[in-house]
């Protein structure tokens, strides 16, 4: 497209992104602006880069989004950027008049739709942090007890709506009403699995980990397509992610624009909802400190808040800390940690250095450095909590259930540090042949609880009562009734819109748990 000498509509949002290239935090300032913009919204984007007035146009189709029209005035350039199609804007083309000020880029015309308050999932009458709450009992967790890991296969209809939320088609109270009804769902599924603790299955949730971007301030969910530049060879990663099937055009990443706060629950909304609905042990699952850091440290991004990786830990740690104290006030009867990354950190060679999304595009250093980081985060966040209700969560990658692109080890490389935590209970991907034998998990702490997984949520077959129960009573001689928790590998949707298997295997696999672990009760 051939540059004009001025623009035929009028932009509903104007900033200047100055000297910024695409793979210099540039992509990142749009997609801050064009969220909020609804489908068909108009957005102007000022530029002094060459570069841009290639790239922009590779990322309006990479996107789908579309590029309209651009200017030249001597070094200065302008993008008009429709969000979707223009022929989905409702107003007539009208002739172009001053831009808003680039002095507030977020100024908006009058008679510009308006924007959401969030463009993410947020509680629709969320508990204040600093709010006063009573706190409530929490059911206890009887031995054998069998649950879910966390998440649970959306449906259709849930999944729709959390994507016309993130866009501002839906509002807050309309996007709750429809997951309350997910929810709902959800549990009822594990109830008549005869699971003894529910999870709410994150039906409000985009995956296990990202969501957070969408709870915290000065955070934001980007799609992970908008951070290819970042990467050395932008090609070559995307390859990669193509292998692993990793859907990289549905999959969000959480960038950091500036310091971190949290001025409302990440979490305890659902812990409330669930409680309403059910009167079984609610279990919930947080990402962890390194998690989060390792996906919210990104160079030209983070570093314009932070000065350091763990500065932005520090500030991480500080919010899942006020997160977990209002978890175990609102009841929750175990709050569980996911940490997957650490399974990156010992067994990614060469072969699979990008199975972890979540955490390729972060600063990682020499394994005994990143595990010792995240033993020092994770016991920051527990310090002083109550460390029967706390559990830790690892596993080995459950974007795919093609088995061949997921990492491969037993957990000894992992044992020192998951000594080191100090967590109440551990539930580990033990099912899969890839996760070695269940008996090296004697090196743990005698005093928590050993949650092994004994059916493979990646296996489309719903495994044998028989074969469970043998997994049972390995469990049992190794461990004891009091200290087991049984459970699948991994969640069953760790990613919304890409599930690991449907409803009806998910409820079938927890009902041959249940009846599994029957025989084992007096």
């Amino acid at each position: 497209m051939d540059p004009i000498a001025r623009h035929a509509h009028a932009p509903d949002v104007s900033f200047d992104g100055g000297d910024l290239d695409c793979g210099n935090g540039l992509l990142l300032l749009i997609r801050k602006h064009i969220d909020p913009l609804p489908r068909g919204g108009l957005l102007e984007i000022l530029s002094r880069e060459i570069s841009v007035d290639e790239d922009l146009p590779a990322w309006c189709r990479l996107t789908g989004n579309e590029l309209v029209s651009w200017t030249k005035a001597g070094g200065q350039r302008s993008f008009l950027v429709c969000k979707g199609r223009l022929a989905e804007r409702a107003a007539a083309p009208v002739e172009a008049e001053p831009a808003p000020s680039v002095a507030a880029p977020m100024s908006r015309r009058p008679s510009a739709p308006a924007a959401p308050a969030s463009t993410a999932p947020a509680s629709a009458a969320p508990s204040s942090p600093s709010r006063e709450r009573q706190p409530v009992p929490a059911a206890p967790v009887p031995p054998l007890a069998v649950t879910g890991v966390g998440s649970w296969p959306r449906p259709r209809w849930m999944i729709d709506a959390m994507h016309a939320h993130v866009e501002g088609r839906l509002a807050e109270a309309a996007f709750h009403e429809t997951a309350d009804d997910a929810v709902r769902l959800a549990i009822a599924a594990q109830e008549k699995a005869g699971v003894d603790m529910v999870t709410d299955g994150e039906q409000r949730r985009d995956s296990y980990a990202s969501f957070v971007a969408s709870r915290l301030d000065n955070c934001q969910l980007i799609p992970l397509t908008d951070l290819l530049p970042l990467v050395d060879d932008p090609e070559e990663f995307a390859t990669e992610l193509r292998a692993l099937d990793i859907p990289a055009g549905d999959v969000r990443h959480p960038a950091v624009f500036g310091r971190l706060s949290r001025s409302r629950p990440l979490v305890a909304h659902e812990v409330d909802f669930a409680r309403s609905i059910t009167g079984r042990p609610v279990k919930v699952a947080l990402p962890g400190p390194y998690l989060l850091t390792r996906t919210m440290w990104m160079e030209c991004i983070s570093d314009r808040a932070y000065e350091s990786r763990e500065a932005l830990a520090a500030d991480v740690v500080r919010v899942l800390r006020e997160e977990l104290a209002e978890l175990l006030d609102a009841g929750a009867a175990l709050v569980q940690f996911d940490e997957p990354v650490l399974s990156e950190v010992v067994f990614a060679g060469a072969k699979n250095k990008r199975s972890f999304m979540c955490g390729a595009l972060s600063e990682s250093l020499a394994p005994e450095h990143e595990l010792a980081f995240a033993r020092e985060l994770l016991n920051a966040v527990l310090d002083g909590m109550p460390q029967e209700r706390t559990a830790l969560h690892v596993c080995r990658g459950n974007w795919t259930a093609d088995e061949s692109v997921a990492l491969s080890g037993d957990y000894v490389p992992l044992l020192p540090t998951l000594a080191q935590v100090r967590v109440g209970a551990y539930l580990l991907e033990m099912c899969t042949p890839r996760a070695g034998d269940v008996s090296i998990l004697k090196a743990l702490p005698d005093h928590a609880r050993i949650g092994i997984g004994v059916v493979n949520q990646k296996d489309p077959a719903v495994e044998s009562e028989d074969a469970i129960a043998a997994r049972i009573g390995r469990g049992i001689e190794l461990f004891g009734q009091e200290r087991l928790l049984l459970h699948p590998d991994c969640g069953f949707a760790t990613f919304a819109d890409n599930p690991i298997c449907s409803a009806q295997i998910a409820q079938g696999k927890l009902q041959a748990i249940a009846r599994a672990a029957a025989r084992f009760r007096g």
